[in-house]
């Protein structure tokens, strides 16, 4: 293990940890270790998807994937959206959305709004403002599916980065 520096988004420093595994599955296949938990954790997110554009439903998790810094997601999810046809240009957006909005729909920058804050829950909760930004997208049932999608993602990027998952080496 490594460890180095990073800047947080109040300017300062804290250490981070940097996992080097020598193979592709990393500390432990959390899928053998446990099966049930994971099959939980495919059913949320086939639930999660149900109803949601396949597009937005990339955007979401290539987003929170870029916030929690997780390479194994990120590549995952790029990958798939290419495959759907996603465009290169709002690939290399997302990660800088708020400055290039004129790439997403006002619906996916009320998402991506959403995904900002619930990935990153602990700096100031949900606020009003980009809760009903969103709700004035999407209706109840979207916006509960919605939520769901960007909690699972989040687990998942967290299941991945504590398991030391290697990006390009998904097994599906």
């Amino acid at each position: 293990m490594t460890t180095t520096e990073i800047k947080t988004n109040d300017r300062t420093t804290t250490p981070a940890t940097t996992v080097r595994s020598n193979n592709a599955i990393g500390r432990l296949d959390f899928a053998k270790s446990a099966p049930k938990v994971f099959r939980a954790v495919i059913g949320l997110d086939a639930a999660a998807r149900a109803g949601l554009d396949p597009t937005l439903v990339e955007l979401v998790q290539i987003r929170a994937s870029h916030l929690n810094r997780c390479a194994y997601c990120l590549h995952m999810h790029t990958t798939d959206a290419r495959k759907a046809g996603e465009s290169e240009d709002r690939l290399h957006m997302v990660a800088v959305w708020q400055e290039a909005d004129h790439f997403f729909t006002e619906r996916e920058q009320a998402a991506l709004a959403l995904t900002d804050v619930v990935t990153r829950i602990g700096d100031a909760g949900v606020p009003d403002e980009v809760y009903d930004r969103a709700a004035a997208h999407f209706d109840e049932e979207e916006l509960a599916h919605l939520l769901a999608l960007i909690l699972t993602i989040n687990t998942w990027n967290r299941i991945a980065l504590s398991t030391a998952k290697r990006a390009g080496t998904d097994e599906r």
